[in-house]
């Protein structure tokens, strides 16, 4: 590359560097911008279909915008992607994504193959401040919320990377981090995930919002997404939940499902109780008759989740028989109940497992 190339690309670079990712905006805000240019706000949709539909990293190819509209953009915002650290890939098919971000931090998702499409799991922070026992990354400690671009991109540049992109059906906040704790890049996030207009045009049901257990964001959820519900409850009894789960002491089981009776559930549907089942902690006959008996107010279904170790965990995962023993008697009491057989266990992508080493296959 010749002196008059490199110095072209070194002043583009930097250029670059103090202009705004255009992901970052929502529609408002890009409402807001466009009209502080003088320019009508129907072109919003134009843009965001153009970024989010038709997955364009260049505002040249925008190409029912004029020129000068594409050349403004281009001098104020940039189109950018995350960075795959790398990916790997389980001999079951599924494939976690380590992204590292501008700052140099990493997240990871999941891509879950199912019988006929994907699951996405999605990340919203860079660790986790709720320190469950059983998670690996609570052993991150919290390190910062993902902003609404970040959130988005995951799902963006995965259905870019995938053969068939109209395969990612369903989605899952049940990666890195508390959905909830970072609650305004969720539900802008989830909006423009759900939008049918200029965005991935998922439907709301399609998309499942899992929460440790912040009660005093579930109304809100509720009110501000058309999303499902999941909550990890782990235990029937406050002792063993908050050994568990530290946010227990702050809202304890009772305070939790009062706020889960009074979620708005859409179209029949029922709330996701996700439990853990923990050797000797929480996987005996009496607590299946504990959760039973507690659930009962509550529209829901349940997913159990045998532990999947990982290293310098005390926990282990229960036996075949005492696994089914604990779903037959919850079944017994008319629950639908499912055992999620967890994929990805041999890269560490299982439910618990994900920390961002960044180290590569």
């Amino acid at each position: 590359m010749k002196k008059d190339e490199r110095l072209f690309w070194v002043f583009k670079i930097m250029l670059d560097i103090k202009k705004q990712n255009i992901l970052e905006l929502d529609r408002d805000e890009l409402i807001s911008w466009l009209d502080d240019q003088g320019v009508e706000s129907y072109r919003a949709d134009q843009i965001l279909k153009w970024l989010y539909t038709r997955q364009t990293d260049l505002f040249e190819q925008m190409t029912n915008l004029s020129k000068d509209m594409r050349a403004r953009l281009s001098d104020h915002f940039t189109i950018d992607r995350l960075t795959i650290d790398h990916i790997a890939t389980s001999k079951d098919g599924t494939r976690k994504y380590v992204f590292q971000l501008k700052d140099g931090k990493r997240i990871e998702s999941v891509l879950i193959p199912e019988r006929d499409h994907y699951t996405l799991c999605l990340s919203s922070q860079v660790g986790c401040a709720q320190g469950c026992g059983f998670c690996l990354t609570a052993k991150m400690g919290m390190q910062r919320n993902l902003s609404m671009a970040e959130i988005v991109s995951q799902v963006r540049d995965i259905k870019n990377d995938i053969k068939d992109p109209k395969s990612l059906t369903n989605l899952v906040f049940m990666g890195m981090g508390e959905p909830l704790a970072n609650y305004r890049n969720l539900v802008a996030a989830i909006q423009i995930i759900t939008d049918g207009e200029f965005g991935f045009a998922f439907a709301g049901r399609r998309v499942t919002v899992s929460t440790a257990g912040l009660a005093s964001r579930l109304a809100d959820l509720g009110r501000d997404t058309r999303a499902n519900l999941a909550v990890s409850l782990n235990a029937a009894d406050n002792d063993t939940r908050s050994r568990l789960m530290p946010i227990n002491r702050k809202y304890p089981i009772a305070k939790l499902l009062e706020a889960c009776r009074h979620f708005p559930l859409r179209g029949g549907r029922r709330i996701t109780i996700e439990y853990v089942l923990l050797k000797d902690v929480n996987d005996s006959a009496d607590d299946a008759h504990r959760l039973a008996k507690l659930l009962r107010p509550i529209k829901s279904k349940i997913n159990l989740i045998p532990f999947n170790p990982h290293p310098g965990c005390a926990y282990q995962r229960p036996s075949e028989d005492a696994i089914l023993r604990f779903q037959d008697i919850l079944i017994a009491k008319n629950y639908t109940v499912m055992i999620r057989r967890s994929k990805g266990r041999d890269i560490s992508a299982a439910c618990g497992q994900l920390a961002a080493h960044g180290l590569r296959p």
